[in-house]
């Protein structure tokens, strides 16, 4: 499986440097001729990097993840929160980034970003398999629920009433960092279309993956989105 779009697509959730619009635009055409599904959805993102400065765009990265983050990068935590299973999983991820040799620097090593480098880099097929198919498909599910319109309403009222705060409206029509969300998702779905685990052992523990031993002997599980996902 060729793997460079995980390379590129990682570069979207990286915080906006000097060079954010290039890597944007190389991403929108790769996925123009390889992913046309997954390039329709990030054209508005795109465009409106291409056309707004990089101060407006890291004002949108920051309030999208960090500053009343409306969801996190760190896929143990969109899964898991704080449950003893987050550090599990991260322990996992620290093991399968330094197999690779890949530094995450001051990030932790479930940073969506760093996930996708290991999806690029990682010769473990298997491996890279079950981590999407049962977390990270799982987790950007979960962060995209956080952009539904009742619950950004309900976020906002909440920042209001406890901080003052004034909120950064992002742009008409909904933040654009759902739109880079999803293009990735439509990519990881058509590329891990038919991956199944029914038989053959599980490489990550149950827990590390959202659904408990119960689960692990039947035919399906359930997600931390409480989607069940076929196997």
């Amino acid at each position: 499986m060729n793997k460079e779009q995980y390379i590129m697509l990682s570069e979207l959730f990286v915080y906006p440097k000097w060079d954010y619009k290039l890597k944007v635009g190389k991403c929108m055409e790769y996925l123009e001729t390889h992913y046309p599904d997954a390039a329709s959805s990030l054209e508005r993102f795109n465009d409106f990097v291409q056309s707004n400065s990089l101060y407006d765009i890291e004002e949108i990265f920051g309030v999208t993840f960090h500053i009343q983050a409306i969801c996190f990068l760190d896929i143990g935590y969109v899964l898991f929160r704080e449950d003893y299973s987050r550090g599990e999983f991260l322990v996992n991820m620290k093991q399968e980034q330094a197999k690779i040799g890949h530094d995450c620097g001051e990030e932790l090593a479930d940073n969506l970003p760093h996930v996708l480098k290991l999806m690029a880099i990682s010769n473990d097929e298997e491996f890279i398999n079950e981590l999407t198919v049962r977390a990270v498909i799982p987790a950007l599910e979960q962060m995209l629920n956080e952009f539904q319109t009742k619950r950004m309403e309900a976020r906002k009222n909440v920042i209001k009433k406890k901080q003052k705060a004034m909120i950064l409206e992002d742009v008409a029509n909904g933040n654009i960092y759902q739109n880079a969300l999803q293009a990735l998702l439509k990519v990881l779905h058509k590329d891990f279309e038919g991956v199944n685990y029914s038989e053959r052992e599980a490489i990550l523990s149950p827990s590390l993956v959202g659904f408990s031993e119960e689960d692990c002997g039947s035919c399906s599980f359930t997600s931390s989105t409480n989607k069940t996902i076929k196997t």
